[in-house]
């Protein structure tokens, strides 16, 4: 399918502008031109109640923000934005995380992890490791009853949440993953780096940029950093995945859930034709996106419901 004309108009104004790749620029410059996006993402749906956090981490704490849907919440997703480990805030995925909470009936708790070059791995995943420990302990300060947690990003936050689940397996019980094209795998020789390795919003020298920036280049194969070289992925819980057909990150994310389905995990699979990366963003402005968060939402009201406590009851903290 051909890149949808919303995503085609966009790249040729960028190009007749000169607008240059968050790779040609500084991270400052990089953040500034991610924030300056914001306007035209258009404002998120209405949803029960905002409020922003504050979160203990093993560093200090670190900001977040609670969205709580209208009614009773099935389910607490803990969302990791993307950006390239380097861009983006609680702002910049303000509309996409309204969105999965108002059609998954679930809590949405975004997290503003800290973003290298400043924070250098492990800074983010850690920041991710702490704040899901934190919402299981927490639950009842959060929601007043104990529901299914769930973790969730979108392309380098996909690859935290993915590490984060990961690392917690037999500690924290999970009821869902909620991928959006994630960061997978740091080889960047698949099939889709090849054929869409310029003129996209994501580019191969812009991921090979973030990389740099992330961690050093000798532990970019750690299964922290390419969670597709875990030797097994047993373990893992249920998870939701979409790609864009139109992005370097397509393969390795697809290897990702090809990995998951032969270690024996349930996994709800699509890949977004005519899409770029970063495509869910863009609900405002193309249906298939909005479809695709409003698929997310249900999945993740699904796994949730799947996993609602025999017995619920509120937690307190001491």
């Amino acid at each position: 399918m051909p890149l949808h004309p919303f995503f085609e108009k966009m790249l040729a104004q960028a190009a007749a502008l000169g607008r240059p790749a968050l790779s040609a620029v500084t991270p400052t410059e990089a953040r500034a031109a991610f924030a300056a996006m914001r306007g035209l993402l258009g404002p998120g749906p209405k949803v029960g109640a905002v409020s922003d956090l504050s979160l203990p981490t093993r560093s200090g704490s670190i900001g977040a923000r609670l969205y709580r849907p209208e009614g009773q919440e099935v389910g607490l997703l803990v969302y990791l934005h993307g950006g390239g480990w380097l861009c983006g805030g609680l702002e910049d995925f303000d509309g996409l995380v309204r969105n999965l909470a108002r059609h998954s009936q679930c809590a949405v708790l975004s997290v503003d992890y800290r973003l290298a070059p400043e924070h250098r791995f492990p800074a983010g995943l850690e920041d991710a490791l702490d704040a899901l420990t934190w919402s299981a302990a927490n639950m009842g300060c959060l929601l007043g009853a104990t529901v299914p947690l769930s973790v969730g990003g979108d392309s380098a936050g996909g690859n935290l949440a993915i590490a984060a689940a990961f690392h917690l397996c037999g500690q924290i019980r999970l009821a869902a993953q909620l991928l959006f094209y994630p960061v997978t795998d740091c080889a960047m020789d698949t099939a889709s780096y090849l054929a869409f390795a310029t003129g996209l919003p994501l580019t191969r020298t812009d991921m090979a940029w973030f990389f740099q920036h992330y961690a050093d280049p000798a532990g970019w194969a750690d299964p922290d950093v390419s969670p597709l070289r875990q030797p097994s992925l047993a373990g893992t819980p249920p998870t939701w995945v979409v790609t864009a057909e139109y992005d370097v990150l397509r393969d390795e994310a697809e290897a990702y859930a090809a990995r998951l389905v032969g270690d024996g995990i349930a996994v709800d699979f699509h890949r977004a034709a005519g899409m770029p990366h970063g495509f869910a963003r863009m609900a405002n402005h193309v249906d298939a996106a909005a479809q695709v968060l409003q698929r997310a939402g249900l999945a993740l009201r699904r796994f949730s419901e799947a996993h609602q406590p025999q017995n619920p009851t509120a937690e307190t903290v001491p």
